[in-house]
């Protein structure tokens, strides 16, 4: 579902969720969430990290998904609407520079 917060979701709405759940309120969508959480290196992703993909790595407005890194090289995505949430190796074309954590 696009723009979904549950049940069904997107991907912000997933990780939005996600970290509610864990009792840190993040913004709504994947662009504002990168605006605002921790530049992580990918050396250093832990559980929980967000992993953000764009049409132009070099900028943020361009960003299109976010999933969370699940650990052992794997995330959790909402990939697209009338997908269900799944957990998938990670990707890393079209990711951006650094992970984010709220």
């Amino acid at each position: 579902m696009f723009g979904g917060t549950g049940p069904g979701y997107d991907c912000s709405g997933l990780t939005s969720r996600a970290w509610s759940a864990a009792g840190v309120e993040i913004t709504r969508t994947s662009r504002s969430q990168y605006q605002r959480v921790a530049k992580i290196p990918y050396a250093q992703l832990r559980p929980g990290d967000l992993i953000f993909y764009a049409n132009d790595t070099s900028d943020p407005s361009t960003i299109r998904h976010v999933a969370v890194y699940a650990g052992g090289g794997r995330m959790v995505e909402a990939p697209q609407p009338g997908v269900d949430v799944r957990e998938v190796p990670m990707r890393w074309t079209d990711a951006m520079p650094y992970a984010g954590r709220p």
